[in-house]
């Protein structure tokens, strides 16, 4: 059996103040996590459908597209990524507001970092105890957060990040066929040319068994029987 070893929870922080943006992304990245910074709601609404975060701290108050609008168009995106609202916004009715359009916690600024840390710690263990965070493949069970495949055998097989987010995208949508430009622009956004999504369906094949991602004719790849 192969030991795997648990990555760092990603962090999608979406702050538009110049200073306390940069805090934040050391803030997180001192504390263990691999943060990304958007410095508006349309950069942290683009990182938000095209990569994938364990945790997202969102301003209310941001330019391009506002906090609440680009949680709201995330949910109805069916992007389940946690989010806290950070804000300075601290009455009775932006609390419900915000918790009403989506956000699972919401706390006001000025804020205490260690506060700060322990809510997000708390967004981190409710995801990874939520059901959905296995999913089959085939008669294996993918756990999306240790990035593992486990078969009914109990062997263990460990898989990078990008080898990960490809059967993340497959298998939250079994019978669905994604074209290459589809799964490029959802698992590679920052990568140009489709013969990289090749490579990686390669590596999986190689990794879980031939079976594992089947390839449509004249459209792409789906999950496969694994």
């Amino acid at each position: 059996m192969t030991d795997a070893v648990v990555p760092a929870a990603r962090v999608l922080v979406v702050e538009d103040d110049r200073e306390l943006g940069p805090l934040l992304l050391r803030l997180f990245r001192g504390a263990g996590y691999e943060p990304d910074l958007a410095a508006d709601g349309q950069a942290g609404l683009h990182l938000a459908l095209t990569r994938r975060y364990d945790a997202m701290i969102l301003d209310r108050g941001l330019p391009a597209v506002e906090g609440l609008d680009l949680l709201g168009r995330l949910r109805k995106s069916g992007v389940d990524v946690p989010a806290l609202v950070l804000t300075a916004l601290g009455t009775t009715a932006d609390r419900v507001t915000g918790l009403d359009s989506g956000a699972e916690d919401y706390l006001v600024k000025p804020f205490e970092v260690d506060e700060l840390l322990a809510r997000v710690r708390v967004l981190l263990r409710r995801r990874s105890t939520t059901a959905g965070e296995q999913l089959p493949v085939g008669r294996a069970t993918f756990d999306l957060i240790a990035r593992t495949v486990t078969d009914p055998d109990g062997s263990v097989v460990a898989l990078s990040g990008r080898e990960s987010d490809l059967l993340r995208l497959l298998a939250q949508h079994p019978g669905r066929a994604f074209t290459r430009e589809q799964i490029l622009t959802r698992v590679f956004p920052d990568a140009t040319g489709v013969a990289l999504v090749d490579t990686y369906v390669h590596y999986l094949r190689r990794k879980l068994g031939p079976a594992v991602v089947a390839t449509v004719r004249g459209v792409g790849y789906r999950l496969g029987a694994g």
